[in-house]
């Protein structure tokens, strides 16, 4: 079986997993790079979203699965402790929620609208 040409894309294919990298330079808390690790692992080779809004609302699905709290409930705590991401420190097992509210989720989604452009 061949692909005429006419109905290939013209853009590579490209996966949520291309967001994360690179990593940020500062985290929050001990807890964030562990949830960065388990988006990326979690998004890996889905399809990155045709729009930004789009890979938003996966972005903030994802983060609200993995670390138990919806990110976008400003009213809630900042910060909240996951045993899962706990590997030593004094702040170990912490995730940030409020950093990944106004900074991460921010960042990856401001990456995701340059894959669609």
């Amino acid at each position: 079986m061949t692909a005429d040409a006419d109905q290939l894309p013209d853009q590579p294919y490209r996966t949520m997993q291309e967001l994360f990298s690179p990593a940020p330079f500062q985290w929050g808390l001990r807890g964030d790079p562990h949830v960065w690790l388990a988006m990326k692992e979690r998004l890996g080779a889905t399809p990155s979203p045709a729009d930004a809004l789009l890979a938003e609302v996966l972005l903030i699905d994802t983060f609200n699965d993995v670390v138990g709290v919806d990110v976008r409930d400003q009213h809630g705590d900042t910060s909240v402790y996951r045993e899962e991401f706990a590997h030593g420190g004094m702040s170990s097992g912490q995730v940030h929620v409020e950093g990944w509210r106004e900074r991460l989720i921010p960042l990856l989604v401001s990456r995701a609208a340059e894959l669609t452009t």
